[in-house]
């Protein structure tokens, strides 16, 4: 039985630098992969029509309102709160930036063309599948280690600046991004409650998981 993480693992393919802008190509190809499955399973909640992630009902609303595409709404909302880390301090990485881009992409060039099911029973088997996507591409792009994405940064900012308990800030964050998205059309749902249940466990599996597939390279020197 697999026990969950308590911390992101450090793998062969980590970064060293968080704030390297000159990532090894294998590091840098595992980040890519991770955030097109994070956009990718966020896709599938959406198509699922349940309800979706806090900060995608958020991305929804904005869509309602401003007659773009979700993938662009959840763009502008990334771009949003980076220039919120400017008074924090925080500093974005290559990551930060991909995952700015290529969640927002993913988004929009997989949601099309995936299923709509009007079944409950299939809505709800496809809202397990996109958070078990999104917990497998955490999973690859957290332990990439090139920077915190824009929420994850935000989240981090506050907390150093306020000393409040991190996963205090972060459920205050989600519930501000829940209730403005709610209010300006955004789906809140039983997925919604599905995902906000199982993400943490999923992700902390997933980084168990990648923890045991790929032995750091300290281990792997010491072993040859």
């Amino acid at each position: 039985m697999f026990k969950l993480a308590k911390k992101v693992p450090t793998t062969t393919w980590s970064s060293d630098n968080p704030m390297s802008i000159r990532p090894k190509l294998k590091t840098l190809i595992i980040l890519i992969i991770g955030l097109w499955i994070f956009g990718t399973g966020d896709a599938v909640i959406i198509a699922a029509g349940l309800g979706v992630a806090p900060w995608t009902v958020l991305a929804q609303g904005i869509s309602n309102q401003l007659g773009c595409t979700i993938g662009q709404a959840t763009f502008f909302v990334s771009v949003v709160v980076l220039f919120l880390w400017i008074p924090l301090k925080e500093k974005p990485g290559v990551g930060t930036i991909l995952n700015a881009i290529l969640i927002a992409v993913a988004i929009d060039v997989m949601e099309p063309i995936l299923p709509h099911p009007e079944d409950q029973v299939l809505q709800v088997f496809q809202v397990l599948i996109g958070t078990i996507f999104v917990g497998i591409g955490s999973g690859f792009y957290l332990t990439a280690n090139l920077g915190p994405g824009p929420r994850d940064g935000w989240m981090t900012g506050i907390q150093r600046i306020t000393e409040v308990p991190i996963g205090r800030v972060r459920t205050t964050i989600e519930i501000i991004a829940l209730g403005i998205g709610w209010k300006l059309g955004g789906i809140f749902g039983i997925g919604t409650i599905i995902f906000a249940i199982l993400i943490g466990p999923i992700v902390a599996l997933c980084l168990q998981i990648t923890s045991i597939w790929s032995i750091p390279e300290e281990k792997v020197n010491l072993e040859t």
